[in-house]
């Protein structure tokens, strides 16, 4: 298979970890005899400080012209100030908005080898694996805005178009797994939220009647992810609440280094990146954990590129460090490796 990847590394820790995802990549081309053809773009911070914008045209047109799009991470306090124009994450939302990708994957799961790290009691952590539907470009973050010394103002807009066509994401994959879907919303006050529980109740019961749902509150939901997170299975929710669940989630994995996403629209086009963010406090210091932007590398390989089969080797190279008991710092506190060292080793159980 050949297949153009545009691949944009950004900012803090973003350029260390996306490194030895490249090297996983590059050994499953040679391995299956793909041909993986890199552009790389500038994005986020970095953009801002060479173009002037965190999301510049050349960047645009790469991430347009390839088959998806690699991201390490975005952001850092050099570009936190609240009150300037350009910033890191306008760049994303600007990205997604203009790549049309509407359906932000991310998988909780747990690793028995990383349990203890998890706040969350043991006994509650066993066999999870959750995937989170996120709508990604809709809703609060990218509806009318205003804002004075004394007012501020933020709409929050949905279509029933919208709404059908992430519930229809979700429930395609949980066909896939479990044949069973929560939908997550706030019906009882909100307006949008209404008609989120209304389109979604209508497409189950007319094109996926097999399908089970379970309807939840957002805030009941907080609460049953901490008191009963191995009931869940495929989990979709509009764009502000998945944004806070998957978060909250993530806790339940013992490390948010650890998990990866994928940000899907039509045609099997995606944007790929770890969810935990640039971590400039660490950056350059060796202590990121690259596992979540290499499970990245699997996601993209399964969704956008159909190698299902490479795609499981990675994950179960994953799989088989931590067997080994290799860590990274936000792994285990007494006993770890470097990114660089956790990289290779992940790196040799490609064979």
């Amino acid at each position: 298979m050949k297949s153009e990847i545009t691949v944009l590394s950004g900012d803090g820790i973003g350029p260390e970890i996306t490194e030895h995802a490249l090297n996983i990549l590059n050994a499953i081309e040679k391995k299956y005899g793909h041909e993986f053809i890199l552009h790389d773009a500038l994005f986020g911070g970095i953009a801002i400080d060479k173009t002037g914008d965190p999301y510049p045209q050349e960047t645009r047109d790469l991430c347009k012209a390839s088959d998806a799009v690699l991201l390490g991470a975005v952001g850092g306090p050099k570009w936190s100030d609240p009150k300037a124009e350009t910033r890191p994450e306008k760049g994303l939302l600007d990205m997604r908005s203009d790549l049309g990708v509407y359906a932000n994957l991310r998988q909780i799961k747990t690793y028995p080898q990383l349990i203890d790290n998890s706040p969350i009691e043991n006994s509650r952590l066993k066999d999870i694996d959750i995937l989170f539907v996120r709508e990604l470009i809709g809703g609060i973050y990218f509806g009318e805005k205003e804002k004075s010394e004394d007012y501020a103002k933020d709409v929050c807009e949905y279509s029933a178009t919208e709404i059908q066509r992430i519930v229809k994401v979700a429930a395609d994959l949980s066909k896939k797994r479990k044949n069973k879907l929560t939908s997550v919303d706030k019906a009882n006050v909100m307006a949008t939220s209404q008609l989120w529980r209304s389109v979604t109740t209508t497409i189950i019961e007319n094109e996926y009647p097999d399908l089970e749902i379970e309807h939840l509150l957002v805030d009941a939901a907080t609460m049953h992810l901490l008191s009963r997170p191995a009931d869940f299975d495929v989990v979709v929710a509009e764009n502000l609440f998945g944004d806070i669940l998957t978060d909250e989630a993530s806790m339940l994995t013992g490390s948010i280094g650890m998990i990866p996403s994928a940000s899907l629209g039509d045609n099997n086009f995606g944007v790929y990146e770890p969810i935990h963010g640039s971590a400039p406090d660490i950056q350059g210091k060796g202590l990121a954990n690259p596992c979540g932007m290499i499970l990245s590398v699997a996601m993209m390989l399964k969704h956008s590129l159909n190698l299902i089969d490479e795609a499981n080797e990675i994950e179960n190279a994953v799989q088989t460090v931590l067997n080994q008991g290799i860590f990274t710092a936000d792994l285990s506190s007494h006993d770890h490796v470097s990114t660089d060292e956790m990289g290779k080793a992940i790196l040799s159980n490609i064979n």
